[in-house]
């Protein structure tokens, strides 16, 4: 070990007298050139580059934009990839995912009712078992009464639209049009003849029809099966969906779904209220100007308003063309001055004061919505379209809050505003998750 001590001590004595004589040297030349002999060297240059999103000298030759543009351009397209691959997947299973959103609006809907009678200490399964009874008394109860009423009055509202095919009859033969009986009958011919040649085609629909009549029915029964279930394990569902997630993203999702659940219930009660108070006014017109089926069609209002701007158009035009047909054009402008009247008191007084600012959306984004769900899933895309819209929008505006407050070090948004729709106690009934832990 003494010896190996030597060599390594002798090593060590070498490479310091080496480095002696460069600093030696360096100093030297230094001196030579007038400069500061004990100034350390200056450091190199730094190493400009040009872009960090480059990683090929002959991207240099690109302009910086277009670069942008396509990096934003790929990105773009992947996350159209993506979103038209959920919507194929939504397509194959529209049968199970259209049957679960609705059973989400109804959970919405009727939460409030289990929390109140969670609160008079009634068992959940109870508490759930009798809302849904009472909900289905009640549409039950409306369907008979609007079933009752038409089939009272279809016989005399016929014989009313076959005289209103006569005058108009008699107006084309005398009117401006001045056509001739030949004329007339040929139109009806032709009528008749395009039923004859498309029977085929009208029975393979009602083929379809029965077909659909099936899935209809397998869809009523998941509803109300998936409502009893969100209604009563809402929150345990939720919890182990967010719990599949990484735990790092929990606190934010959750915070996102109970913010985003606060909207949807906020806009299926505004939406009902609103609704509620369309029926009655328009019901009540028909009433006094003693229109048939004034309840059917304020049923039918009812209906439509779930539709924001486009269903209440389409039920008023049904219930003004009623009141063509079976009380003449004098009644049936008084019936479209109340309709307007209506919509007019919903869209500057009822929305703004009910929906409040919890579910706020532009009408350009309605409209859209709207157009958007009638394409991809006809009338039910049209009854989800906004309610989705609304809740993505809450959620998005939520997470984007945590990410603001996370790197300005600020305090994290808060929970909902408690003078809001739901009240602090309905919480037990609401699909939102717990807190990781809670």
């Amino acid at each position: 070990m003494g010896q190996f001590d030597n060599v390594r001590e002798n090593l060590r004595r070498a490479y310091e007298t080496g480095r002696d004589s460069v600093r030696q040297a360096r100093a030297e030349a230094r001196t030579a050139e007038g400069e500061d002999p004990v100034a350390e060297p200056a450091p190199p240059r730094p190493i400009v580059v040009a872009s960090t999103s480059v990683t090929h000298r002959d991207d240099l030759d690109v302009p910086r934009g277009l670069r942008v543009a396509g990096a934003w351009a790929w990105r773009v397209l992947l996350l159209v990839a993506a979103g038209v691959a959920v919507l194929w997947v939504i397509g194959k299973l529209q049968l199970v995912v259209v049957p679960l959103i609705i059973a989400v609006l109804l959970s919405a809907l009727l939460s409030p009712l289990v929390g109140i009678l969670g609160r008079a200490r009634l068992p959940r399964s109870f508490a759930v078992t009798v809302v849904m009874i009472a909900g289905l008394a009640a549409v039950v109860g409306t369907l008979t009464l609007v079933i009752n009423q038409f089939v009272d009055g279809v016989p005399q509202l016929s014989k009313n639209a076959s005289d209103g095919v006569a005058k108009i009859q008699d107006w084309l033969k005398t009117g401006p049009l001045n056509l001739s009986e030949s004329q007339l009958n040929g139109f009806f011919k032709g009528v008749q003849d395009w039923f004859t040649n498309n029977r085929e085609t009208l029975t393979t629909g009602a083929l379809s029809t029965a077909s659909t009549l099936g899935h209809v029915l397998a869809g009523v029964f998941l509803v109300l099966f998936a409502t009893f279930f969100f209604l009563r394990d809402g929150r345990r569902i939720s919890r182990f969906i967010i719990g599949l997630l990484p735990e790092r993203a929990r606190d934010s999702i959750g915070g996102a779904a109970d913010v985003s659940w606060t909207t949807l219930v906020s806009y299926v009660r505004a939406t009902v209220l609103v609704a509620f108070i369309d029926a009655v006014g328009i019901g009540i017109a028909l009433v006094v100007l003693n229109v048939r089926f004034a309840f059917s069609l304020a049923a039918l209002v009812f209906l439509g308003a779930f539709i924001p701007i486009v269903g209440a158009t389409i039920s008023g035009a049904v219930a003004i063309l009623v009141a063509l047909v079976d009380r003449g054009p004098v009644v049936a402008l008084i019936v479209l001055a109340a309709v307007i009247a209506v919509q007019q008191i919903e869209g500057h007084i009822l929305q703004p004061l009910i929906m409040g600012r919890a579910v706020a959306i532009h009408p350009l984004a309605v409209i859209v919505a709207i157009a958007g769900g009638v394409v991809l899933a006809g009338i039910i895309g049209a009854l989800v379209a906004v309610p989705i819209v609304a809740v993505l929008n809450t959620g998005i505006r939520h997470l984007a809050a945590v990410r603001r407050a996370e790197e300005t070090g600020a305090p994290p948004p808060g929970p909902p505003d408690p003078t809001g729709p739901p009240a602090p106690g309905e919480a037990e009934a609401s699909l939102s998750p717990l807190p990781p832990g809670a």
